[in-house]
């Protein structure tokens, strides 16, 4: 299957799922789940979720086998970006080409909303348990992991480093850094659940953190090129391509692309949807 078509019929997959297991509209107290729902189904690529579902198939698993916990990874991931939006974060009125939550709900809501969606991810995560073939000691462990890539470490931590880098100027390095917490941590642990979810090797698990984390560098980095280009940098705080140039960005959006690709070559040819999105990641034009 083309990368295309895989990716648009798991994102249909992913989207019913969170649709018909998230809280309704209604229920009580409606004004946090009308909240959760307006972020979570509001558009989209769910490339972390698809990540899990995609190495569960890459280890011979049947992607049903961890679709709980694929969708738990796309309510954190949520979390994080309605907590990013916030005035004392990122600042942002817009998501996706919508309001942004606290510009819809409010600041004190969209705080608890992010905190609910954390708590409820865990517990997608926890459901996967039910799964015929799962083991409850993977379960621990996909959890463990993911609370190390969101902690003050990875994720916490550099959303910290991101909102005081004025303090870090002097270190060259500060905003791969920062990139490597902010957006590969998460990525890491969607491809890292799967794989473990999936029992996987020690050597695959390995092979799969580096793609991983190389992707979250190539991802961001286009991420930056992409603002550049539509005039939507944030002046208040530097990006990759505004440090070193447009040329060395590009360069190392390749380069990185590159690196992920290599680092699966374990798996031959049954890893090429991840060299597929590898370059898709590089040549997105949103």
């Amino acid at each position: 299957m083309e990368l295309s078509s895989y990716l648009q019929e798991k994102k249909i997959i992913i989207d019913k799922y969170l649709e018909e297991n998230l809280p309704l509209e209604n229920q009580s107290p409606s004004i946090i789940h009308r909240s959760i729902r307006y972020s979570v189904l509001n558009g989209g690529k769910r490339i972390r979720p698809i990540l899990t579902l995609m190495t569960a198939e890459l280890l011979g698993e049947n992607y049903t086998m961890v679709l709980p916990a694929a969708a738990g990874i796309e309510l954190i991931h949520t979390f994080s970006l309605i907590h990013d939006d916030l005035p004392s974060m990122d600042n942002d009125d817009y998501r996706r080409g919508k309001l942004t939550n606290h510009k819809v709900f409010g600041e004190a809501i969209a705080i608890l909303t992010g905190d609910a969606l954390l708590v409820m991810g865990l517990e997608f995560i926890c459901k996967n348990a039910e799964i015929k073939g799962i083991k409850n000691n993977s379960i621990i462990s996909a959890i463990n992991y993911l609370l190390e890539m969101l902690g003050t470490k990875k994720m916490l931590g550099g959303q910290v480093e991101d909102i005081s880098w004025n303090n870090q100027e002097d270190d060259d390095n500060f905003i791969e850094n920062i990139y490597s917490k902010k957006t590969s941590a998460l990525i890491c642990a969607s491809l890292k659940t799967g794989a473990i979810l999936s029992n996987a090797t020690k050597e695959q698990i390995d092979a799969l953190q580096v793609y991983a984390e190389k992707l979250g560098l190539a991802f961001q980095i286009t991420d930056d090129l992409l603002d550049l280009k539509e005039d939507k940098e944030n002046n208040s705080k530097p990006t990759y391509p505004e440090i070193y140039g447009l040329e060395k960005a590009k360069k190392m959006v390749l380069l990185y692309s590159n690196q992920a690709k290599e680092s699966i070559s374990i798996f031959g040819e049954k890893a090429r949807l991840f060299h597929d999105l590898a370059d898709f990641i590089v040549n997105r034009k949103k």
